[in-house]
């Protein structure tokens, strides 16, 4: 939190806990969230994010702590609208593959929230003491959806190892994609990384 931030915290005495108070807490970080999908990380402010929630910066330093907290929950916000989109995507009879799955998800990752949330990849790179939180908590968010992705008959740790190269995959393509503009070199990738997960679960015929 900035020195400005801490003197502008509210003094009296927080109820940001109770059942009004978080409810409050909710309606202002889906504004919020709203505003970063539209607009991005580029003069992202507590300013601007009051105007955005139809409040003052004082009102949201009293259910955040700082500018930088309530950017971080914004964009976990945001993420998660974009992991939820990806399950429904992926999800369907269990007969689906892995890999028809994996399939499924790319439309989803190059939703309306890529632009953003590919831009949080840049900002935790480019200054990691300070957004390392955003970095970890992608893959706190993604794992989960991955796993649940991978055939119930697999060993915890098979379906970790799998995840995790799909994970890291998706990533790399989304990052080439944001700025190389390479859709096509991107598309072919892609399709590499479907027929080996399609090679993984033949092993098991």
């Amino acid at each position: 939190m900035s020195t400005a931030e801490r003197a502008d915290r509210p003094t009296y005495r927080r109820s940001a806990g109770s059942a009004r108070g978080l409810a409050r807490r909710e309606q202002l970080l889906e504004r919020v969230t709203d505003d970063l999908a539209v607009n991005g990380l580029v003069d992202f402010s507590l300013r601007r994010a009051a105007r955005a929630a139809g409040t003052t910066h004082k009102v949201l330093l009293y259910h955040f702590d700082g500018g930088d907290d309530l950017l971080l929950q914004a964009v976990l916000r945001l993420r998660a609208r974009r992991i939820d989109r990806g399950l429904a995507a992926a999800a369907g009879g269990d007969g689906r593959s892995l890999a028809d799955r994996v399939r499924s998800l790319w439309p989803a990752l190059t939703g309306p929230e890529s632009r953003v949330l590919d831009q949080v990849i840049g900002l935790a790179m480019y200054d990691p003491e300070r957004y390392v939180g955003l970095a970890r908590e992608a893959s706190a968010q993604y794992l989960p959806a991955l796993l649940s992705l991978c055939p119930v008959e697999w060993a915890q740790r098979r379906k970790l190892e799998v995840s995790e190269l799909v994970l890291a995959t998706l990533r790399g393509f989304l990052v080439d994609w944001r700025t190389s503009g390479d859709a096509d070199g991107v598309a072919a990738g892609f399709d590499a990384l479907v027929r080996a997960l399609g090679r993984e679960e033949a092993a098991d015929r």
